[in-house]
């Protein structure tokens, strides 16, 4: 029966399989081409899903398959119908050969888009293919005059071949050497039918002879041979031919390969031929758009397995494997590398290698990069199973994930292929370094070391001298040099631990702890790597390195633990300067605890605001006792310090209230006022605990500094604004006399939480609001990337939250407790709260860790790349990646403040 004018000769449902396909009009010009040529075979297919779906996922993946199945139909609809089972066939000539080898290989690249296969399997099937063609050849060779074996190298031999890989090859036989060329000849000549075959591999490479015997191999190998030829050896194993012959050069290559350690020269040849081979590709200007020799490559991956066999793999026998998946498997169960470093290179191997696959298997070209062309380069992603999405096309998804794989393998092969470490053991020398002048500077900046000169001196001093903590830096110094790597600032680590290890009072001390506890010598490296703050409170405290890898030992004290030991800490003390020293000694060496299980991810953002602000009232509490006030008096904190939610960077907004009638009283209420603020603030900023600021207090810098409880209610019932309600939302009593701190609470509740918030009220936070947006952020500081004024960040959804809270009179501590309160009382809309809680927390998240990592405060996120490197590699992440999530965060939020707080409608 005719197709009707206009409708397609297509089967609905082989129509619904190719427009849901890769390549829809590949797809189906195909399967119209197959119809009209045999109706029965198109009618196989439509009734047959399995074989639908592999004839499809072919169809779209590959032309140079397609032009196959155009050309032999009947043959590749049958091997497409049942791949469990390779095609049988008879094979007399080169001829039958090159044809079976189609059939197999369509069935093994069918199995894979259909999922059969792993990555693994595919290898391994395309090796075993590799493995039947060569020995196919041989038979068809035999002529009697020579034994021959053939060895199969690379890919081929790691039993992990590509589509489009080279069969490399060697020959050894034993025989008369025309005779054994002739047929070596003649071997390649019937697998060049079938692949690509390359025996440049062989010693002396395209000058030296085809067919060596082993005994000849041997000779080279111990005179002649380089490191690369070595590495080579670790994938060379026997494929075809004659088994004796091959199994006798196998063993003499292993004893060759393993009979001696790989040393550091060897070493340092393998580095700078993989340098050479990235300028290589660094001048052709692809990028990593190269899936293979990139940084962060496939390449990559391979090398790193292969360094680590060759330094481990003469000691330990089961390092001696061919297939990378295998070998990275064994490496991490045998602890030459970290589980979760083996368990992502693992999985990028297998990502990259899969692309790498579907970029080959179009037309069975040797192609290793991603295409630039946006066709192209969707359809690789479709191939590859991606989808449009909202969170991008399919192309770039793909990209995304390649680029986040190739940073992740590249940040892994610089820690484990430059490891000092390896060199050292390698050379078997642990009585001085093995570091050579020349290879210094490739080594500290594999580790990350901008400063090479500086960190050089650095090493140099460590390591010098015969005092014991330099002879155990000798022992250490490799396992510290691969811990500062993972630093966000190598050089600035580096620099604390020398000042740490060769200062005359602590280098015994933290020397002696690095050898009872290398973890608290890890731990001691990333703070040092971190910040410059941190690691000089150590210097002046070496006594907590013990206590760095131990989260419990860094916990927080509860309130009243800390005011004791802070108090008795001030009590050891006589005279105000010697106690306002213990004093910040004592807050300093709390601070630390609290920014280690910061640093460690042991504590979250709203777990570091709230012990901060403990330690900020228990160090009022000791340095108000130590004042031995006369009369009772109380500390309020307002704005975060009332919140419980202290930022590293924060100041201390307090507000002082007094009980007493008399002149007397009030004269000693203020030297209790000043006292404290000078005690707590110091002399100058090296004696500085906390800036503390009373400027939220009634009249501001013109009121008295302290008033009773009388004094305030008159003002807030006469003359107090919008905004000092405002602030009152977040009053807490932190030091100095509870029951009186209580009483001013009560007295101001009914005006801070009574009646609601007016339209006047709410204009008038608004328009504070954005007064502040338009003139607070200080010149220098990138004002679209703010971090505390920029739109959606902290303060807008501060004033959102307070603003709510007023409203509806929703009483919480700090903001994210008033999103918590909010949400529970049917003011805030789950998702709302979801958005603002997200943005908030990743503010004040990078807003804390870039104060450590600068040592100083800032608000904005740093836009010198060194500096925004740091920071970035201290949350674990890319400059990029932060700013982008940053961006994603708070646009998100501003949309929520813009229609919460403004009022505006929402945006479609």
């Amino acid at each position: 029966m005719a197709t009707p004018l206009g409708a397609s000769p297509i089967p609905s449902e082989l129509a619904d399989l190719a427009d849901r396909s890769a390549s829809p009009a590949a797809v189906r010009t195909s399967l119209i081409q197959l119809i009209e040529r045999s109706a029965s075979l198109a009618e196989r297919v439509r009734s047959t899903p399995a074989l639908a779906n592999a004839l499809v996922d072919v169809l779209a993946a590959s032309r140079s398959l397609t032009r196959l199945i155009d050309a032999r139909p009947s043959d590749a609809i049958a091997v497409l119908d049942n791949l469990d089972h390779r095609p049988i066939a008879a094979i007399a000539s080169a001829e039958d050969l090159m044809n079976w080898r189609n059939l197999e290989f369509l069935r093994i690249a069918a199995r894979d888009l259909v999922g059969r296969d792993s990555l693994d399997e595919v290898g391994a099937a395309l090796a075993a293919l590799g493995r039947d063609v060569l020995d196919r050849a041989w038979r068809l060779t035999e002529d009697g005059e020579c034994s021959i074996a053939v060895i199969g190298m690379g890919k081929l031999g790691g039993n992990e071949l590509n589509y489009s890989s080279d069969i490399d090859i060697l020959f050894v036989g034993e025989g008369e050497r025309k005779a054994l060329d002739h047929r070596a000849r003649a071997i390649m000549d019937i697998a060049r039918r079938c692949f690509r075959v390359d025996a440049n591999l062989r010693p002396e490479g395209r000058d030296g002879p085809l067919v060596r015997t082993v005994e000849s191999y041997v000779s080279y190998w111990n005179r002649w041979a380089e490191p690369w030829e070595f590495q080579a050896l670790l994938k060379a194993r026997p494929m075809a031919g004659d088994v004796a012959i091959g199994e006798r050069w196998f063993e003499a290559a292993q004893r060759s390969l393993w009979e001696r350690p790989f040393d550091a020269e060897a070493l340092r040849s393998l580095r700078a031929m993989k340098a050479r081979t990235e300028e290589e590709v660094a001048k052709t200007g692809v990028g990593n758009r190269e899936l293979k020799r990139a940084p962060g490559g496939i390449r990559d991956i391979e090398f790193t397995v292969q360094l680590l066999q060759l330094v481990h793999g003469h000691r330990d026998a089961d390092l001696r494997g061919a297939t990378t998946l295998t070998m990275l498997e064994e490496l991490a169960n045998a602890g030459y590398i970290d589980d979760n470093d083996a368990s992502r290179m693992s999985a990028a191997y297998r990502e990259l290698r899969t692309v790498e696959h579907r970029l080959q298997l179009v037309d069975e070209q040797q192609v290793h990069t991603i295409p630039t062309d946006p066709v192209s380069l969707d359809h690789l992603a479709r191939v590859m199973g991606r989808h449009d999405e909202p969170g991008g096309t399919a192309a770039e998804q793909l990209e995304r994930e390649l680029h986040l794989i190739q940073t992740t393998v590249r940040g892994i092969h610089e820690r484990v292929y430059f490891r000092p470490l390896l060199e050292a053991f390698a050379t078997r020398k642990t009585d001085e370094t093995s570091i050579s002048p020349e290879a210094t500077e490739v080594r500290l900046a594999a580790f990350g070391f901008i400063d090479a000169r500086r960190t050089a001196a650095a090493l140099g001093e460590l390591t010098r001298g015969l005092r014991r903590s330099s002879r155990l830096m000798q022992q250490m110094l490799p396992l510290l040099l691969d811990w500062l790597s993972l630093s966000p600032d190598p050089d600035l680590g580096l620099l604390l631990i020398r000042n740490l290890l060769t200062g005359p009072r602590q280098s015994r001390q933290i020397a002696e702890t690095f050898r009872e506890s290398p973890a608290a010598a890890q731990s001691l490296c990333t703070i040092a790597g971190t910040s410059r703050l941190l690691g000089d409170i150590i210097g002046a405290n070496p006594d907590l390195v013990a206590r760095l890898p131990l989260p419990e030992e860094l916990a927080t004290k509860d309130r009243a633990g800390l005011i004791a030991t802070a108090t008795a800490s001030v009590e050891l003390r006589e005279g105000s300067i010697d106690q306002q020293a213990s004093l910040r000694r004592w807050q300093q060496r709390n601070l630390l605890g609290i920014a280690a299980r910061d640093v460690f991810a042991h504590d979250n953002v709203e777990r570091v605001g709230r012990d901060l602000t403990t330690l900020a009232e228990a160090t009022l509490e000791a340095a108000l006792q130590s004042l031995d006030p006369q009369i009772p008096f109380a500390v309020l904190g307002v704005g975060r310090f009332g919140g419980a939610e202290l930022a590293y960077a924060s100041d201390l907004d307090v507000m002082f209230v007094h009980r007493g009638s008399r002149p007397d009283d009030a004269d000693e209420a203020r030297r209790i006022a000043k006292a404290l603020m000078r005690m707590v603030a110091g002399s100058t900023p090296a004696t500085r605990l906390y800036d503390i600021d009373c400027d939220l207090r009634p009249e501001g810098k013109n009121g008295p500094l302290t008033r009773g409880i009388d004094s305030y209610a008159i003002y807030w019932r006469e003359h107090a604004l919008t905004w000092e309600r405002q602030a009152m939302t977040r009053a807490q009593v932190v030091a100095g006399d509870q029951s009186l701190g209580g009483e001013l609470l009560d007295e101001i509740e009914p005006w801070v939480w009574g009646g609601g918030l007016s339209a006047e009220g709410i204009r008038e936070i608004r328009q504070m609001k954005a007064r502040i947006e338009a003139e607070r952020i200080p010149v220098g500081e990138d004002p679209d990337f703010h971090l505390k004024l920029g739109r959606g960040s902290l303060s807008d959804i501060e004033f959102t939250v307070q603003m709510l809270q007023l409203q509806y009179g929703v009483k919480a501590t700090g903001t994210i407790d008033g999103l918590r309160a909010l949400t529970e009382g049917d003011v805030l809309d789950t998702d709302d709260a979801e958005i603002l809680t997200e943005a908030y927390e990743f503010c004040e998240q990078v807003r804390n860790r870039w104060f450590l990592v600068n040592s100083a405060p800032s608000d904005s996120m740093p836009t010198h790349p060194e500096s925004a490197l740091w920071l970035a590699r201290s949350l674990n992440t890319e400059p990029g990646a932060l700013r982008e999530h940053y961006r994603r965060v708070t646009r998100r939020s501003r949309t929520v403040v813009e229609r919460l707080f403004y009022g505006l409608p929402s945006r479609s």
